[in-house]
């Protein structure tokens, strides 16, 4: 009886382990379930090392990414639907595309919609908008805090733990939806810390409600500022035309104005409209080596 216990001990522990590093398309994620912050909630994150994985001498650069729940298993994805990255970065990488990098994919939590939710910008609404903004959201913005998080606790503990390039230069960070607005917004508030952002269908109404202008508004008067910043990060930006996606292409434009404006360089920054995409991870799936490409070129 005492063997059959200890046998079963066994099988759990190695059940557990795989569990914790699970082999994926071209390399295997690593869960750190229930990381703690002084900030935020705890959430489970997902880093994802390529194949190969460390290479002697090698230090590799480090995207990370928000809803970290979609990017790499169906199983956890919404919808059941995974964005496949893994898959993506190591078939970009075996054509030469791409450097080979860490993925860190940090798991959203239930206050999702207030952690993406850029503070700064929100805070230059009139007070009726962001009495309207907090009652929707159910309390004001927590994105500072979600960054301080991300900045001060995450990427040192990954910087500590595996063998990244810690530079601006290699360092990135990416998001679809309310994902995308938090990826511009870490971009702007940590110029020093990330060398460039990609936001796919950028939810720039905020909104689930409506789409009005207030926000987009917000964000045209927020920029000037943080756009003259040096070193400027690379910025990419998509949307679709179908579902949530029809509402934004006219933000767009006066984001790509405001670029424009600021005289950002023009190889800085890119922006693709893909007609008949929808608002979800089969559509984000289907192009995400496009951002990739940008933000990882083979020459840094």
């Amino acid at each position: 009886m005492r063997y059959l216990i200890s046998l079963f001990s066994l099988l759990l522990l190695a059940y557990s382990t795989l569990a914790q590093t699970a082999p994926v398309g071209g390399g295997r994620v690593e869960h750190l379930a229930d990381f703690q912050s002084k900030y935020v909630q705890p959430r489970s994150v997902d880093v994802w090392l390529p194949a190969g994985y460390p290479k002697p001498g090698m230090k590799y650069p480090v995207l990370y990414m928000h809803d970290g729940q979609n990017l790499f298993s169906p199983v956890t994805a919404y919808g059941g639907v995974a964005w496949e990255v893994d898959s993506v970065l190591t078939a970009l990488n075996q054509q030469g595309l791409v450097r080979e990098c860490i993925v860190v994919g940090i798991w959203n939590a239930s206050l999702r919609m207030r952690e993406y939710t850029p503070a700064k910008p929100v805070g230059l609404l009139t007070a009726t908008q962001r009495q309207a903004v907090e009652q929707e959201q159910g309390g004001p913005p927590l994105s500072d805090d979600y960054l301080k998080f991300v900045v001060t606790e995450l990427k040192p503990y990954i910087d500590g733990h595996y063998r990244t390039a810690a530079r601006r230069t290699s360092t990135f960070i990416a998001g679809s939806s309310m994902g995308g607005l938090i990826s511009l917004y870490a971009a702007l508030e940590y110029p020093k810390v990330f060398g460039g952002a990609a936001c796919l269908s950028t939810h720039w109404p905020l909104s689930l409600q409506k789409n009005n202008a207030a926000f987009t508004d917000a964000l045209v008067a927020y920029l000037p500022a943080k756009l003259h910043h040096q070193p400027r990060p690379l910025l990419y930006f998509d949307y679709g035309t179908a579902t949530l996606d029809a509402w934004y292409a006219n933000h767009q434009l006066r984001i790509d104005q405001a670029l424009m404006a600021a005289g950002y360089p023009a190889h800085k920054y890119m922006t693709r409209n893909y007609t008949g995409a929808a608002h979800n991870e089969a559509a984000w799936k289907r192009r995400v080596a496009v951002p990739l490409q940008f933000l990882l070129s083979a020459r840094p």
